[in-house]
């Protein structure tokens, strides 16, 4: 079993403090290069995106990526940065807590120090959603793998139940993220995860009714950040938003060229070779 290195414990320590004092940014990379520009302006963490990693290489989102292949990129996204680093592990990589333990387990031995663990089945299941009991089992072993280490993980457990707008109406959706979110902080969470949950006056309801800290993603149309908080967030991550507004980026410069054979797109955000230069330089 793979024991923890000295930095490794103390950058948990750290992240473990960044989540606890909320009013948390992270950003999300999916690559070195993203991973690094973040850094340098001045993130204190760093949180992979599962989506960002599966575009770069070529996958839909959605756990299609295997497990051995997104421990690479988490490892290289750890090994390029000197911040703490929490990996998005999609649904673990399998049905069983057995298998989500192997991945926490994968994901400690990269230099993590967090993860993000949805409730979405991906097919795994018979149902859109993993079973509560199902998913709090799950959880659980994460936090025994975790344990197993004495590495102070911090787990942020996504319920996908207003991504995917499961419930008969908008009570019986946010009874039953309400349900998820407090089972899934007793079987061993820190922080539960709702993506796509941008409503102030639900989001304040939200954080008086889940017995731990919740956590939000920020979104083209989205309140700012400092309203999120303020209605209740401890933390909100971009997500996979950066790496698609990137997309849309090269989108515009592609369009441009070919219909104009003009580069204004590419000049609006050029980073310059020189401080492409100075991003990698060796320490």
């Amino acid at each position: 079993m793979h024991m923890p290195t000295n930095k490794q414990t103390e950058l948990a320590h750290r992240f473990r403090n960044l989540n606890q004092q909320g009013h948390f940014l992270l950003a999300n990379a999916w690559d070195i290069a993203s991973a690094r520009i973040f850094e340098e302006a001045g993130f204190p963490a760093i949180g992979t995106t599962s989506g960002g990693i599966a575009y770069a290489h070529g996958y839909r989102d959605g756990q299609l990526i295997k497990r051995d292949e997104m421990l690479r990129h988490i490892a290289a996204i750890v090994g390029a940065v000197a911040v703490p680093v929490t990996a998005d592990i999609e649904a673990g990589y399998g049905a069983s807590p057995q298998a989500v333990a192997n991945t926490v387990q994968g994901v400690i031995e990269a230099g993590a120090v967090g993860i993000n663990l949805e409730d979405n089945s991906h097919g795994l299941g018979v149902s859109a959603l993993f079973g509560v009991e199902e998913q709090s089992a799950r959880i659980a072993a994460a936090r025994t793998a975790a344990r197993q280490t004495a590495l102070p993980l911090w787990i942020n457990a996504r319920t996908d139940t207003y991504l995917l707008g499961l419930g008969d109406d908008a009570e019986a959706r946010f009874a039953m993220t309400v349900a998820r979110a407090n089972a899934y902080l007793a079987a061993g969470a820190d922080m539960v995860f709702v993506p796509v949950l941008t409503d102030s006056a639900l989001i304040k309801r939200m954080s008086a009714a889940v017995s731990g800290p919740i956590s939000l993603m920020a979104m083209p149309g989205a309140p700012s950040a400092a309203e999120l908080f303020a209605a209740g967030a401890q933390r909100v991550s971009l997500g996979v938003c950066p790496m698609l507004a990137a997309m849309g980026a090269i989108r515009d410069i592609a369009c441009e060229v070919r219909a104009h054979g003009t580069w204004q797109a590419m000049q609006r955000s050029f980073y310059g070779f020189a401080e492409a230069e100075a991003l990698f330089a060796a320490p």
